[in-house]
């Protein structure tokens, strides 16, 4: 891999972006506009070639104080080094992900592992309520306790065709399949070559509405 930037204090090497390219949905032109990016993001705390866990939050919700539960699960899929910063090569990969190019199966392999918090590889009926609530908190929305029993049980009652009290990968493909709208943040229209970088940062924040409440399974 060829070393395209390095921060001489730090001796931060980041990889080439023509190898980028090649491993992602991004053109090279992309990969070095994505780069002013994360220069930006990557320095707006400490300027050390990383993204930490709070300069994601930061350029995210635009508060690095404020816990978020969505930039947290969106900080922990950006860093799949699980090595609590992410660098350029993680940047890109990641975001490719919501290019528009990107096929549907990708878009759905990487919601699935937003909405499974415990990483068991299922999605329980506690980790969906943990997702409504925080997204509640996090929101000028209010809900009653049954409406959000409601909603729970109308999502397992639709994706759930095993009816064992879990969804499966497969059930989550079949389940999003049926409803296109659960995939609709996934594409972001402005990483596909023209764009500014305070258009990205703010159409970024579609990452946050993954888990939109409509978009559950009140279709009725």
């Amino acid at each position: 891999m060829g070393n395209w930037c390095m921060k001489q204090r730090h001796q931060v090497y980041h990889e080439d972006p023509s190898v980028l390219a090649s491993e992602t949905h991004f053109t090279v032109r992309e990969v070095k506009l994505l780069y002013k990016l994360f220069k930006k993001l990557s320095s707006s705390i400490t300027d050390d070639g990383f993204i930490s866990r709070e300069e994601f939050q930061l350029g995210l919700v635009q508060n690095s104080k404020k816990q978020s539960f969505f930039a947290d699960r969106m900080f922990n899929l950006f860093d799949y080094k699980s090595d609590g910063v992410i660098d350029f090569g993680e940047f890109v990969r990641s975001l490719s992900i919501f290019h528009p190019d990107t096929p549907e199966a990708e878009k759905v392999a990487f919601a699935f592992r937003l909405y499974d918090i415990w990483q068991t590889g299922l999605i329980e009926p506690e980790e969906v309520k943990e997702m409504i609530l925080a997204f509640l908190d996090e929101s000028d929305l209010t809900l009653s306790d049954d409406t959000v029993e409601l909603i729970i049980s109308k999502t397992f009652e639709e994706a759930d065709s095993k009816r064992d009290g879990k969804i499966d990968t497969e059930e989550f493909k079949d389940f999003a399949a049926r409803n296109p709208s659960l995939l609709k943040n996934m594409t972001i229209p402005y990483l596909k070559c023209k764009y500014s970088k305070s258009k990205l940062i703010q159409h970024s924040m579609q990452a946050r509405r993954l888990f939109d409440l409509e978009h559950t399974s009140l279709n009725s």
